[in-house]
């Protein structure tokens, strides 16, 4: 049984493995307070610590983790990640609403073929859908 709510999501991902200089790009499938999914090529062995950045806009979201499952789906990994930061949960509500206005960004785009910077994108949802947005 979960202890968080799951939020599902799209944006991309940077992370980097324990003490690693390398940085990889994967595609983030939900977040929750307590951790994080996400895709990867390869496996990664749980108890491996995580450094954790989502580049959708400024500010970046940067969490540190720990991988605590990591299992096979078809030519991929999926990688489950624990936060072990206390801070990280008003953090993760950040990234929640980045999320949400990325979404809308984008959706606006295809629907009504207009493109808008991050700000007006933000602009926008919190003026039609931040008072529905639950807190």
């Amino acid at each position: 049984m979960r202890l968080y709510i799951r939020h599902p999501t799209d944006v991309p991902i940077d992370f980097q493995l324990g003490g690693r200089a390398s940085t990889n790009r994967e595609m983030l499938t939900n977040y929750s307070d307590g951790g994080l999914c996400f895709l990867a090529d390869g496996q990664i062995e749980t108890g491996t610590e995580i450094h954790i950045a989502i580049p959708i806009t400024p500010p970046l979201f940067h969490a540190t983790g720990v991988v605590v499952w990591c299992r096979k789906e078809e030519n991929n990994y999926l990688v489950g990640v624990k936060f072990t930061e206390r801070e990280t949960a008003y953090a993760v509500r950040m990234v929640e609403q980045l999320c949400y206005i990325e979404h809308y960004k984008q959706s606006i785009k295809q629907t009504e073929g207009r493109t808008l910077s991050g700000e007006e994108a933000a602009l926008e949802w919190i003026e039609r859908y931040a008072g529905e947005f639950p807190t």
